[in-house]
């Protein structure tokens, strides 16, 4: 038997973590194509904090809670689902609603807990796995000991661009602020840890031969940056712009090496792109858990009622991996 009521994290208002609070709200009715999860664990992730500031609106017909992903045990589907079945435990990409007790959620955006992963930890796999998957690798065919330059190497989505470039038999280099961040990310398979704060990655790198592919979360004076460390023919891919997206630089170099800018942001995309990145993510991804090739990254995990303290450390950079939040009843 379902309760009607659920805990909820809410926001009294746009600002800073402060204005998180718990609440109360009814059970949310899955949909067409839906189940109903009753959550274990919910993964902060950057937009959250983004949305909670003011400035990342719901898509329509979204919940306005925060939550991008979750883990737990389906306890409802929508008598179109096919697939999942009552008690099945996944973990899922959500629009939104995540920081909740129960969130309905696209089957198709549905995967199963990966063999070895707890339930708990599934919960900060999804968005990061979505985001570097789709933006990276999904549908592309990138031949091993390329050099892969990844920005921000000991947050959520720089930890799982390290694992899977290294999976896949690339170079990776990573900037990390500070030695024990260098060391982390050379734990989980970077070549190269870089310490932006006494290094100069550009230097690094193409003393290396320059980046065949560059993932960037910083953006500001490392958009111009980033093209001179790309080698000809190079993909720089932009997933956020942490230290601001207005910038001035010289496209020419674009031209004189054929470089592909480009970026995405995940929340925006059709649900049927969604669906067919999980296909794909429970295709070739999820083995390699069972491989020992991947693991989760949890750094750790709050209670709800002390979701401001997690969005604090969120915003400090102070973590390795993945934050994660727990409901009441997870």
């Amino acid at each position: 038997m379902l309760p009607e009521t659920m805990t909820t994290i809410e926001m009294r208002e746009p600002g800073g973590p402060e204005v998180l609070e718990t609440g109360t709200r009814p059970l949310p009715v899955p949909g067409a194509g839906e189940v109903l999860i009753r959550v274990a664990a919910a993964g902060v992730n950057g937009p959250d904090l983004v949305q909670r500031r003011g400035h990342y609106p719901p898509p329509k017909g979204a919940s306005d809670l925060l939550g991008l992903e979750v883990s737990g045990e389906i306890v409802a589907l929508a008598g179109d689902v096919s697939g999942w079945a009552v008690g099945d435990t996944v973990c899922a990409l959500t629009n939104g609603g995540g920081y909740a007790g129960f969130v309905a959620v696209d089957a198709g955006h549905c995967l199963p807990v990966p063999e070895g992963v707890g339930l708990i930890d599934a919960a900060g796999l999804c968005e990061t796995y979505f985001t570097v998957w789709s933006n990276l690798f999904l549908g592309r065919k990138i031949p091993p000991e390329q050099l892969l330059l990844v920005h921000g190497g000991a947050g959520g989505i720089g930890s799982t661009a390290i694992q899977l470039g290294a999976a896949l038999g690339l170079r990776v280099f990573t900037t990390c602020d500070g030695p024990e961040d260098c060391a982390y990310a050379e734990a989980l398979g970077a070549e190269r840890g870089i310490d932006f704060r006494t290094e100069d990655f550009v230097d690094v790198v193409r003393a290396a031969g320059g980046a065949d592919l560059i993932l960037d979360i910083i953006g500001g004076d490392y958009v111009a940056r980033n093209i001179k460390a790309a080698s000809p023919d190079a993909r720089i891919v932009q997933l956020a712009f942490n230290a601001g997206s207005k910038v001035e630089i010289n496209l020419m170099p674009v031209m004189l090496k054929r470089l592909v800018y480009t970026g995405s942001t995940l929340r925006s995309r059709p649900e049927a792109f969604k669906t067919e990145v999980a296909a794909d993510l429970r295709r070739r991804v999820w083995p390699m858990f069972a491989e020992g090739k991947l693991k989760t990254q949890t750094h750790k995990a709050f209670p709800f009622a002390e979701a401001a303290a997690a969005h604090a450390l969120m915003e400090s950079a102070g973590h390795r991996g993945k934050i994660l939040l727990v409901p009441p009843n997870g």
